[in-house]
């Protein structure tokens, strides 16, 4: 699940890089392709739905992460619980075995 979580958070994030590039800090970028007066979609609406979107990205991000974190402690837990298990001492090893004496 976590591997999950962490692909859809890059993938979240080349989008927002993406989203961030169309948009033009002075008005402009995509929505000033959009400026003609006839158009149903206009330049206004374009900014907004692109702040939306951006808004949204981010958002998504920032919830993957604290799930991501969420799913490496559990996984962390998991695994020192794993590792916390005592096992019962090992038997005192046998006695030698008798060897014939050489020489004789």
């Amino acid at each position: 699940m976590y591997v999950l979580i962490t692909i859809l958070s890059v993938i979240a994030a080349i989008l927002l890089i993406l989203l961030v590039l169309v948009q033009n800090s002075k008005g402009g970028g995509l929505a000033a392709g959009f400026a003609s007066g006839n158009q149903v979609m206009g330049a206004p609406r374009t900014a907004d739905f692109l702040e939306k979107a951006t808004w949204t990205l981010i958002a998504l991000i920032v919830f993957f992460s604290i799930a991501a974190v969420g799913f490496n402690a559990g996984q962390q837990v998991a695994a020192s619980d794993e590792s916390a298990i005592v096992v019962d001492e090992a038997p005192a090893a046998a006695p030698a075995a008798e060897l014939p004496e050489q020489g004789e």
